[in-house]
């Protein structure tokens, strides 16, 4: 696969897509945590924990940050390449590098 440099011009048209897209994917990341928690949570923490929250364990803590940044990061890396390809396809031109 050949690679070119993207042009100033589709680095800019892409920066408003990337935003909504990485917003996007925030939110979807933040629901899908949310219900895998919350069917997945031992005894009756149905809220994820927080770093602070002193009934939750150490291992419960830990855990639910993992799980939270794995899912964040796997959606937002899906959501941002198919907003690359769909940019690509409008445009004709690859957005990143």
């Amino acid at each position: 696969m050949a690679t070119h440099k993207p042009t100033l011009t589709a680095k800019l048209m892409y920066r408003p897509v990337g935003l909504a897209s990485s917003l996007a994917g925030g939110l979807v990341a933040g629901a899908i945590f949310r219900q895998i928690w919350k069917r997945t949570a031992p005894g009756d923490h149905s809220d994820p924990p927080t770093a602070l929250e002193r009934e939750y364990s150490f291992k419960e803590v830990v855990l639910a940050a993992a799980l939270q940044g794995l899912i964040f990061s796997v959606v937002k890396t899906v959501i941002d390449r198919q907003g690359a390809r769909v940019f690509e396809r409008w445009t004709g031109e690859w957005p990143g590098n």
